[in-house]
């Protein structure tokens, strides 16, 4: 565990286990919440991905043709190939296909991300404090910045050209994962200037590195596109359904369908497993503070009632010097009065006998022997 995850624990770990374990029970109930939730999610896209069609490029027009008939438009998945768009147009503009170039390693791709991460040392502030807003909101520990670039591409079957049939492929709207290729990956470490010692006592993470990232999408690649497929102007055309966690993916449907029947046990059994843990925190803690509650009820009564007592007796209480043999142990100012039962000891004065039995566990000052009770003790 870094020294930045230990901070981190030092400042939550109080506060879920406040009110006997209360606060976690509560967070353990919430986790598990949202794992049925999830899992109610996660199995209506298992069901989707089920019912969904798996095609070729060749195969996806009889698909259309049929769903048009239907009037319900699906989601369907289609494996195939990468290749620009410009490729297939046909316009005498186009017979050059628009295509972007890696600078890196010179690989022709339709997708370029380009990711510059700058990495910031984990470290403490003035006299070894931690700064408490970096540890939450993570500023301290790397900056990203990410840059795209993209041309419109297309799905084709691998095995023929000219190419008949394709789909193009809409990125419009989509935010899901792509199936991109490193292509170049670098660690470039920064020196320390004269600023560095300044911005570490400031309480001011500081640069150690730059991560340089370079992925693509090649051309050529084999890849399973998951959407709405539509016909436009002739030409089937799929876009992503935000609804889906797949869009753009290297795994075929029955990886896909494996993915996705184990992520329902792991949030079913999850969710199973913390809600049962929550209950039983909770029921412990719930039990607990009522224990507690109905115990301080009895000790503010019982004090009530022992104060009222209490005035009583010391006025009751004998005025003037008293014998240094006959003094209470404890407070050596008044007369013993009581003794205790069953050890007999005479050693108190009425008003500590008292407060002696008002303890969890009272035991006589003199043997240390449990008491259950006391008796008064009048001289004739």
């Amino acid at each position: 565990m870094s020294s930045r995850q230990q901070a981190l624990a030092t400042l939550i770990g109080p506060v879920l286990l406040s009110f006997d374990g209360a606060t976690l029970g509560v967070v353990l109930a919430c986790v598990a919440v949202r794992s049925f939730i999830k899992y109610i999610s996660t199995t209506k896209t298992l069901r989707v991905i089920l019912r969904a069609p798996e095609s070729s490029v060749s195969d996806l027009r009889s698909i259309l043709d049929h769903e048009q008939n239907e009037q319900s438009p699906r989601v369907v998945i289609v494996r195939g190939h990468v290749e620009t768009k410009s490729a297939v147009d046909g316009k005498f503009m186009n017979l050059k296909p628009r295509t972007l170039v890696s600078r890196e390693s010179g690989d022709k791709a339709v997708i370029i991300q380009r990711n510059q991460t700058c990495l910031y040392n984990e470290w403490r502030g003035l006299f070894g404090w931690y700064n408490i807003w970096t540890i939450f909101d993570g500023s301290g520990r790397e900056k990203v910045s990410t840059s795209i670039r993209t041309v419109p591409f297309i799905l084709v079957d691998g095995d023929q050209w000219p190419q008949s049939e394709y789909v193009i492929v809409d990125m419009e709207g989509s935010r899901h994962t792509l199936p991109l290729v490193t292509v170049y990956h670098k660690l470039q470490p920064i020196h320390a200037s004269s600023y560095t010692f300044l911005h570490a006592i400031l309480g001011h993470g500081y640069p150690v590195g730059v991560l340089d990232e370079e992925k693509i999408l090649p051309l050529g690649k084999e890849i399973t596109v998951v959407g709405i497929c539509n016909s436009k102007n002739g030409i089937p055309e799929i876009k992503s359904c935000k609804d889906l966690p797949y869009f753009l993916s290297d795994k075929t449907k029955d990886q896909m369908v494996v993915d996705l029947g184990f992520k329902t046990k792991v949030l079913l059994w999850g969710g199973i497993v913390l809600g049962s843990v929550s209950i039983g925190i909770l029921g412990y803690a719930i039990k607990r503070n009522w224990t507690r509650w109905k115990e301080w009820r009895q000790q503010r009564q019982s004090q009530q009632v022992s104060d009222g007592d209490s005035s009583q007796i010391e006025s009751d209480e004998e005025v003037g010097d008293v014998p240094d043999g006959q003094l209470c142990v404890i407070c050596l100012m008044r007369r013993r009065r009581s003794a205790f039962i069953p050890c007999g000891h005479l050693v108190c004065c009425q008003i500590c006998v008292i407060a002696v039995e008002r303890e969890r566990s009272p035991k006589c000052p003199l043997c240390r022997q449990a008491v259950r009770s006391s008796m008064r003790i009048f001289d004739t």
